[in-house]
């Protein structure tokens, strides 16, 4: 038992009225009631701080609760003064939510004594269930201080309080912080519990493969880390402790949930549990490259199947090989040698990924052919001339090849991608070009042969030539100096320029293709100024020269 609680528990029976409150204020057992002007029934609510309704039946019947205490507020709590009292309503309050009746703490019950005396839970975080607490002459409270329970929190800048009052009433009060009535603190006796307001959510699809991941659900107060423990058919996974997880092929077939522990400082761990997803379904394979075929379709060559890949890789491949459509029997390898059978007809190859707990994944290529028994051969090759420069013209010189009445069809591409109305043997090169490999592309064609396709160009990608202007201006001691760089299919340059005056140097970057520098501690006199353009992988470097005379 607390200290001080003997004497009441010894003598309250032989006590008046008036000497029992006497006595419980001298002793500092029970509330003293505010200086008179101070109650809360007297003091008009202030801007941000409105009473939401008044009296326990009044609350009662606007849909507010008083917890039963309008009809038990005739009995002491935890040693207070028992009626309109806060600290009797806040007491009532605490141990119908499951606190002892043995008052927590030695010393005054005094409302502005609580916070302190509890100063290990109090502290500014609002809570439903907690003690608003108000220290004496804060928030608008006078000499004896205040106790409240809050209902809501609002957010963290406003809370929802119901209140019992000294010679006042009881009320259902809304504060906000900067009403000027926010209390001292928050003495949190009963509600340092996690609650689980929403269990945890699985998101994603049951599948082999699939990555799945758990909402955190929702949890009051909010809770500041988490900790997670997959499971299947009820049996935890080992390692499963992240916030996502991937069933493997072991998880084919069953249920999964996660659980969730909430943690936060001065509260338990709180453990909730998902619902159960759908059962495990096989995984499903991405397909990142399709089947293709290499190799000649005609007859007595060789045609070899290049397998698609998967995500993730399979554990075995299998290859059909198909003529026009139908399976070939008997042709289950990675190569297939073509027949006279074959003129005529297309070419396919599939191969198929297998992986425990995965469906099994076929890719078909795109048709071979038709398979054909002649070839184009080219006596010379085709070449191109030219330097792949912004405003030079490559040119494509024709080869020679049999048979003669091969039809030949050109396209120039960039980067592999054919440059809309660029199908002749000439070609300008332009800005759009800058960066990009050029290419000519010839497609020779005749009846019952085989499409011959000739790819060939200049080396390397296309740049533009720079050309570096100077400008300089002499000062006493130093030069002013102002540099232009320009290319021929480029709005602006970037990139460094050096510019040297005597034994003075500055290295800058270009802005918009131009530069700024002023050289000092320069000897006066006439003096060469030297700029070099380093130039970039697509932009070639530039020099330029001019003088200035530096000023005495």
């Amino acid at each position: 038992m607390p200290r001080g609680s003997r004497l009441l528990g010894y003598g309250c029976a032989l006590l008046s009225s008036a000497l029992m409150a006497t006595l419980l204020v001298v002793t500092g057992i029970a509330h003293q009631p505010p200086d008179r002007g101070e109650t809360l029934r007297s003091r008009p609510a202030a801007m941000g701080s409105s009473y939401l309704c008044t009296g326990y039946a009044g609350c009662r019947d606007a849909g507010y609760s008083d917890a039963g205490y309008g009809s038990r507020s005739g009995r002491m709590y935890w040693r207070m003064y028992s009626g309109h009292n806060c600290t009797n309503y806040a007491a009532y309050r605490m141990i119908k939510a499951g606190m002892s009746e043995e008052r927590p703490w030695s010393g005054s019950g005094m409302a502005y004594n609580w916070g302190h005396a509890m100063a290990d839970i109090t502290d500014r975080r609002p809570a439903v269930g907690a003690i608003a607490w108000w220290d004496r002459y804060e928030g608008g409270i006078g000499s004896s201080g205040h106790v409240a329970y809050v209902e809501k929190v609002v957010s963290a800048d406003e809370i929802v309080i119901s209140e019992d009052s000294w010679s006042g009433d009881f009320h259902w009060r809304r504060i906000t912080r900067d009403s000027g009535r926010w209390p001292s603190g928050f003495i949190h006796f009963v509600d340092k519990a996690m609650t689980n307001e929403v269990a945890p959510t699985i998101f994603g699809t049951p599948q082999v493969g699939a990555q799945l991941r758990a909402s955190t659900g929702n949890w009051k107060p909010s809770a500041e880390t988490f900790q997670y423990q997959w499971l299947a058919d009820g049996v935890e996974i080992a390692g499963a402790t992240q916030q996502t997880f991937t069933p493997t092929a072991a998880q084919r077939g069953t249920n999964i949930r996660v659980s969730v522990t909430a943690r936060k400082p001065d509260f338990d761990p709180t453990t909730a549990l998902s619902a159960p997803t759908a059962r495990v379904t096989a995984g499903e394979f991405a397909v990142e490259q399709p089947t293709t075929i290499e190799g000649q379709p005609m007859v007595d060559e060789t045609l070899r199947a290049v397998p698609a890949t998967w995500s993730p890789a399979p554990q075995t491949t299998v290859y059909r090989w198909l003529v026009d459509g139908e399976i070939l029997e008997g042709a289950d390898g990675p190569t297939l040698t073509l027949t006279k059978a074959m003129v005529g007809k297309s070419i396919q190859a599939t191969t198929a990924a297998r992986r425990e707990g995965y469906k099994n994944a076929p890719v078909r290529s795109a048709p071979a052919g038709p398979v054909v028994v002649g070839a184009i051969e080219l006596d010379q090759e085709y070449a191109v001339s030219g330097s792949p420069q912004v405003g030079e013209q490559l040119i494509l010189t024709p080869g020679s090849y049999r048979p003669t009445d091969a039809a030949p069809a050109y396209q120039w591409l960039r980067d592999g991608v054919p440059i809309a109305g660029a199908t002749g043997t000439t070609y300008e090169v332009t800005g759009a070009d800058l960066g990009a490999r050029l290419r000519a592309q010839v497609t020779l064609t005749r009846r019952n042969y085989a499409t011959r396709t000739v790819r060939l160009g200049p080396e390397g990608i296309v740049t533009t030539r720079a050309a570096a202007t100077v400008d300089a201006v002499g000062r006493r001691g130093r030069a002013v100096v102002r540099v232009r760089v320009t290319a021929p299919g480029l709005e602006a340059v970037d990139g460094r320029v050096t510019i040297t005056v005597a034994k003075e140097t500055r290295t800058v970057q270009l802005v918009a293709g131009r530069a700024r520098v002023v050289l000092d501690d320069l000897a006066p006199g006439r003096r060469t100024v030297w700029v070099r353009y380093d130039g970039t992988p697509t932009v070639e470097a530039a020099r330029a020269t001019t003088s200035v005379r530096v000023l005495r």
